[in-house]
């Protein structure tokens, strides 16, 4: 499939099929004129952080899945560069600990949750809980895909509150990825992120494809739809995910608030 004809990236908004999506999809941009770009939408995050900061009537998760090196932390790390860190919240939710499991699978989601005037990042998700545990058999079928409406409901209470919820499904292609977990071996530098679960996990790859296109068809709301971001271009990745951050953002229309008192009347000794 030609992948200029394809109008990636798409914020998914009826069914889809996984396999109809090319990781590789760079809409034929430029590289380095692209990271330009993108290092000034940026720049302009930084700046709609700040008035989210100051308003505090609305928080901004950012939820990034995907398979092992597709970029879940480089990406965070890229477009909050300019972000007031006092702003920003951060989880990363992998294996469950004892008092997670002695509670539902939302709880330590929703506990994790932005104040207003923050930015949450999700490192991976509520969505593992579909995903993980489907591939991995550690529910049975009728527990997990149960889950598809408890997680709409969950996010219908956030969104229905003043929570944008952007979710970044980060698509990859198993030879890209392979390249990347070859890189990890040499760069001695990068060493530290390999496990062996990464290399376990490629045996599985079907499967998680299969559990993801379910996940994105079942849970694309209106209110808090599925972005699928190629990400074999990592620069792509992150012009897109700016992109879209700077539109969701601008929508709020925000300013900067009016003091609470009357300045004239304040004298500075």
């Amino acid at each position: 499939m030609n992948s200029r004809a394809m109008s990636q990236p798409f914020k998914i908004t009826s069914h889809i099929r996984l396999r109809d999506f090319n990781p590789d999809f760079h809409a034929g941009l430029d590289k380095e004129q692209t990271r330009e770009d993108t290092t000034r939408l940026c720049l302009r995050i930084g700046e709609l952080q700040q008035l989210l900061y100051a308003n505090q009537t609305h928080s901004l998760i950012l939820v990034f899945q995907g398979m092992d090196t597709s970029g879940k932390d480089g990406a965070g790390k890229r477009v909050l560069q300019f972000v007031t860190p006092a702003g920003v919240e951060t989880d990363n939710f992998k294996v469950p600990s004892h008092e997670d499991l002695a509670h539902d699978f939302l709880w330590r989601i929703h506990k994790a949750t932005p104040r207003y005037g923050n930015i949450g990042v999700f490192n991976r998700s509520h969505y593992e809980d579909v995903l993980v545990v489907r591939v991995l058999k550690l529910q049975p079928k009728e527990v997990w895909s149960a889950r598809y409406e408890q997680i709409n409901a969950f996010e219908k209470i956030l969104t229905e509150n003043n929570t944008i919820l952007l979710k970044f499904f980060l698509h990859i292609s198993k030879e890209e990825q392979a390249k990347r977990l070859k890189a990890r071996i040499a760069d001695p530098t990068k060493n530290w992120k390999l496990e062996m679960n990464d290399l376990k996990m490629r045996a599985y790859w079907r499967d998680y494809e299969a559990a993801y296109e379910d996940a994105i068809n079942n849970c694309s709301p209106p209110d808090a739809p599925w972005h699928i971001v190629p990400a074999d271009h990592k620069w792509y990745r992150d012009y897109v995910i700016a992109e879209t951050m700077v539109k969701a953002l601008e929508k709020l229309k925000m300013k900067w608030p009016k003091a609470k008192e009357d300045l004239s009347k304040i004298k500075i000794k």
